[in-house]
């Protein structure tokens, strides 16, 4: 297998870069639909110990798929400082035991709790979907998503938008040069958001006109709404035992929900 880093999926449609590892090797479809599952079960979670498994078993897969640990956490962190503002807000709009009061509003441990329990979980799905979706090329999840019997047109939509996206991004910068090269310069005035209003509306212009240029020569070359598959994919024994024990986690994650109940 090649040394070469693989992709998180970015503007040009392809994705976190991260060595090869076994997760890899594993059918997209499988890989989707355990996230999934995992997300579902997760987030239905009730009481610590599952959602703490839950995050151990992210911890664990994130390993496996060989993420860059310092561009992963980096992602994290984005993440839980919105988590820090509902630390900060549901000790104090949960009723509870009081844990302290600050000026006349009583923060409850059960809000804490609470909080902490969001926190755990929203990890862990973060981390499943980055190890588990985040990994594959967004054409490969386009196809697996096919696959599954997605709607076409979601799966068009995503194939397109990922391909496209790119496309104008690149139109923008190319405008913003044009823009600074008549020595624009940003400001807080109103020939700033002027001219901000201009490039986004002068954007939006251009994107529709290459979208209908782009569906002509589709037509010219055959194109009738449907694209054709990567029939590629198979299910294969390291699939098969890969799901079971994923499956076999998510009984026990599940087990473990109806006990705390």
């Amino acid at each position: 297998m090649s040394k070469l880093e693989h992709s998180l999926t970015s503007w040009s449609g392809q994705a976190l870069k991260h060595q090869p590892s076994l997760i890899d090797g594993i059918d997209a479809r499988v890989r989707i639909v355990c996230a999934g599952l995992f997300a579902l079960v997760v987030v239905s979670s009730v009481a610590f110990l599952p959602a703490l498994l839950g995050l151990l078993l992210a911890f664990f897969l994130v390993k496996m798929a060989k993420l860059n640990i310092k561009r992963t956490l980096r992602r994290v962190v984005a993440m839980d400082l919105f988590m820090l503002t509902l630390i900060c807000i549901l000790p104090f709009t949960t009723p509870g035991d009081p844990m302290f009061t600050l000026f006349g509003l009583a923060a409850s441990w059960q809000g804490l709790a609470h909080a902490l329990l969001i926190t755990i979980k929203a990890n862990a799905v973060l981390l499943v979907l980055f190890s588990l979706v985040a990994t594959m090329s967004a054409s490969t999840l386009g196809h697996a998503l096919a696959h599954l019997k997605m709607p076409n047109k979601l799966v068009h939509l995503l194939l397109f938008m990922v391909r496209y996206l790119d496309v104008i991004s690149l139109e923008y910068k190319k405008m913003r040069r044009a823009m600074q090269a008549r020595a624009f310069v940003l400001g807080c005035d109103r020939h700033t958001w002027q001219s901000i209003g201009y490039l986004f509306g002068m954007l939006l212009i251009r994107s529709v006109e290459r979208a209908e240029r782009i569906l002509g020569a589709m037509k010219c070359r055959g194109f009738c709404g449907r694209l054709y598959l990567n029939d590629e994919m198979k299910i294969t024994l390291s699939d098969r035992f890969f799901g079971l024990i994923f499956f076999c986690f998510l009984i026990l994650l599940i087990g473990l929900n109806i006990d705390a109940t």
